[in-house]
């Protein structure tokens, strides 16, 4: 116990911004939530790629419990932009301060990358860049046409920001960028964002994944929870038909795990029998791709979930 409250400290040297926020006591996982600490060949080899490439990745920034069986597979989800965010999410991990200026050099660096490691699929994400007057949204767009010429077999799944008091033509400018996947997590139910998301707006959020299909009917849009927070099941189950009232696609549904002792409390660990029957209500609700257990993340299995979706469909046409 002591070593784990001595890394968690560490961690928290990270988030100044938190140092206010009382400490939140430690809570000892349930047996369903344990990993294997990386450290296979791919795992190494993917890492290397990655440092070498000079890129940031969520996996380690957001401390993903994932890390180890993605990155064995050569599955890394970039993040752009930078490794600081303009705001300070309660659950978050990524660090929170005043950004670098962006880096034109970027978006070939990871499309060499995603070249290189041969990705069939890849999940690009972002901090939040309230900073910049577009949000970013250029920078994505640069970031999706570098991959689609460096590698075009890959199918592209972007995880963006919400663009909160951003032009139109901002988000616009990614989604005219064609990815295959515009995801944008609501992270969290309606009452909890003041508390949790402070810095976002949960209908605008949702705003943003409706506008997509407006714009581009046959682009495919997704969106995660979190779940441990304080919610109940009843308000996940209006989240899910308010994302599909906006024409969403697929869900992701995960249990949150505290970076640190500075952000948010654990509520509660929900059981891998209750994470089976939102997945059970989300089918039923006509999502395409549901995905929902202790450990899902908005990228993980993405490239399997996705290849999944696109045989189903060939066969149906067939």
């Amino acid at each position: 116990m002591a070593t784990v409250i001595d890394s968690l400290s560490a961690r928290a040297a990270r988030h100044p911004e938190k140092q206010k926020n009382p400490d939140a006591p430690l809570v000892r996982k349930p047996d369903w939530i344990r990993v294997r600490a990386p450290g296979s060949p791919g795992y190494l080899e993917t890492r290397k790629i990655v440092k070498e490439a000079g890129l940031v990745t969520v996996c380690e920034e957001a401390a993903c419990p994932n890390i180890g069986e993605c990155w064995s597979v050569k599955h890394a989800t970039m993040m752009i932009m930078g490794d600081t965010c303009t705001r300070a999410c309660a659950f978050c991990n990524v660090i929170t301060g005043k950004p670098e200026p962006l880096d034109p050099t970027e978006p070939d660096r990871v499309a060499h990358a995603v070249a290189t490691m041969g990705l069939k699929h890849v999940v690009i994400t972002s901090v939040d860049r309230d900073d910049l007057a577009d949000g970013g949204a250029a920078h994505f767009a640069a970031v999706v046409r570098a991959i689609r010429a460096a590698a075009p077999g890959t199918t592209i799944e972007i995880l963006t920001p919400d663009f909160l008091r951003k032009p139109a033509s901002a988000a616009e400018v990614v989604i005219d960028a064609g990815p295959d996947v515009f995801n944008h997590n609501l992270e969290t139910v309606p009452r909890l964002y003041l508390k949790i998301r402070p810095g976002a707006r949960y209908y605008n959020s949702l705003r943003l994944l409706e506008r997509v299909k407006e714009r581009d009917p046959n682009q495919f849009t997704k969106s995660g929870l979190m779940v441990g927070l304080g919610e109940t099941k009843e308000e996940v189950m209006q989240v899910m038909d308010d994302m599909r009232s906006a024409g969403v696609d697929f869900i992701t549904i995960g249990q949150y795990l505290q970076p640190t002792r500075k952000h948010a409390p654990i509520d509660r660990f929900w059981t891998p029998e209750e994470f089976q029957a939102l997945e059970t209500i989300a089918r039923s609700k006509g999502f395409l791709m549901v995905s929902a257990s202790p450990l899902t993340r908005s990228s993980h299995h993405a490239g399997e979930d996705f290849a999944r979706l696109q045989a189903a469909r060939a066969a149906q046409a067939a």
